[in-house]
């Protein structure tokens, strides 16, 4: 008999480790409670960061210790998406819901891989919902993954099964060169880089011009296509886009759809944050079309305001997806029953075997909200867009730099030497820590950006942003200046 002293991970005093645990719980309480008590972001000394460069700790520490580490020197230096006034890129702000949820997966520490477990049911009913949301079939595939980019890149795959065969699989690209994709030239990155990680290369891929309203040119899109057949290649993928990452536009979802079914190429919609506007009843309407497409890859982690991450890829034909993703390996056999039955898993549909329980903080967020209410949010950020454009229209010092589709408003200080001065301003207001846009250039003009995504942003915050734009202007010209904080 083996003898060997216990090596449990398991606290010794489970009294102590439950009084422990509730006080960092509370924290968390407190600290989303009295999120407008802090500045929407602050930089990290270089004193803290040292905490963090420190050498593998070797022997035992504290769990009391560690907390108060991380409440000293990591949440006051977050990122500060949760903050109502952080409108600096398409974040979503979280729950106290999805958080509890989110403690909830960690403790059960499902790996939904696959096997014959409730939490793969449980995101089996998130995929039959995707489905019901977006007008797919009951044939089409879905999978929790970490984001949109990881969401664009299995699209890609699927649609290079589609058009070379599963085939692709055993022998690879060999004549991958033949293949075309096309995006608008606002398209995200990620298009490229699932073209890369696919063995196709972005040589491959067609960059549209786009319109006065920043949606890809459909004839622009239609003569690429057939200068490329006309050429010998195969046109393989279109990527329309739901909400631009610069301005938030919307494709023409409806005329690519037809484009793609005529020419016989995969249509493909990265709704990163738009799709979700399918919960709106105001927004739905601008997304007529997407219900065509062959893929969509959006987050819930953006508009859905599940906590990070929650990516999710929907297939229309379910079983090309399999096709292109499930493995015969022997540790993956399957039985009728015990705990290797209830095929297909989900590692069947995309190329993680290791998943965590995204599902889960999903699920109850829908359950605890409901659809309506999300719908609402959504609807409710596009109003402060808009009346963020009215303030920027408003007011003669501001320039409005492009249309506002949904949530998202780019504008600029007026100037001499306006690119200098709007850019040292988005820096200026995120140190501030009164409000915290982004910047981004269009047409050679560096912007303004201020993505409205979280659910706790009020007009007060948009005033917010307003004045302090207009206060740290006069400051950076050395002009006079007074300032309100509304904050």
């Amino acid at each position: 008999m083996l003898k060997t002293s216990e090596q449990t991970l398991d606290p010794a005093d489970w009294q102590d480790f439950r009084q422990q645990g509730h006080a960092m719980l509370d924290d968390m309480f407190d600290y989303i409670e009295n999120l407008r008590d802090r500045p929407v972001w602050q930089a990290a000394s270089d004193e803290t960061r040292q905490v963090f460069r420190q050498p593998l700790p070797v022997q035992a520490g504290d769990l009391g210790a560690a907390h108060e580490t991380f409440m000293r020197e990591v949440l006051p230096y977050a990122i500060g998406n949760a903050h109502p006034g952080f409108m600096g890129w398409v974040h979503g702000g979280g729950t106290p819901v999805g958080m509890l949820a989110e403690m909830l997966a960690a403790g059960l520490n499902a790996n939904l891989g696959g096997r014959n477990q409730m939490p793969v049911e449980v995101e089996r009913q998130m995929v039959r919902w995707v489905r019901e949301l977006f007008g797919f079939p009951e044939t089409a595939g879905g999978l929790f993954v970490t984001g949109t980019s990881m969401a664009n890149f299995i699209s890609v795959l699927v649609a290079r099964t589609a058009a070379l065969g599963r085939a692709v699989r055993e022998e690879g690209l060999a004549d991958g060169h033949r293949l075309t994709a096309y995006a608008s030239v606002s398209g995200h990155v990620s298009i490229a880089q699932a073209l890369e990680m696919a063995g196709i290369g972005t040589a491959a891929l067609r960059r549209i011009p786009v319109n006065a309203l920043h949606q890809i040119d459909t004839g622009a899109l239609e003569r690429a296509i057939a200068a490329d057949q006309a050429a010998g290649l195969i046109p393989f993928f279109i990527a329309a886009t739901a909400g631009t990452v610069d301005v938030g536009a919307i494709d023409p979802l409806a005329a690519i759809a037809d484009i793609a079914r005529r020419e016989r190429v995969w249509f493909h919609v990265d709704g990163a944050f738009g799709a979700l506007g399918k919960l709106a009843a105001d927004i739905a309407p601008l997304l007529q079309g997407m219900e065509r497409a062959d893929s969509i890859a959006f987050d819930f982690h953006k508009w859905g305001q599940v906590p990070y991450d929650a990516g999710f890829v929907l297939v229309r034909d379910g079983a090309l997806q399999r096709g292109t993703f499930a493995s015969p390996a022997a540790y993956l056999h399957r039985e009728t029953h015990g705990m290797a039955a209830d095929s297909p898993w989900p590692c069947d549909f995309g190329p993680d075997l290791s998943r965590s329980f995204r599902a889960l903080k999903t699920w109850f967020t829908l359950q605890v909200y409901g659809a309506d209410k999300l719908g609402q949010v959504i609807s409710h950020t596009c109003a402060l867009a808009r009346y963020l454009r009215q303030r920027v229209e408003a007011t003669p010092e501001l320039e409005l730099l492009a249309p506002v589709a949904l949530n998202i408003v780019c504008f600029r200080y007026r100037g001499a030497d306006a690119n200098t001065l709007n850019a040292a301003l988005v820096v200026a207001l995120q140190e501030s820590g009164i409000a915290a846009p982004s910047a981004t250039t269009l047409n050679g003009q560096i912007a303004i950006r201020a993505a409205i995504v979280n659910h706790r942003t009020t007009a007060a915050d948009i005033d917010a942003l307003v004045d302090a734009t207009l206060t740290f202007a006069a400051v950076l010209q050395g002009k006079p200046h007074s300032y309100r904080e509304t904050r």
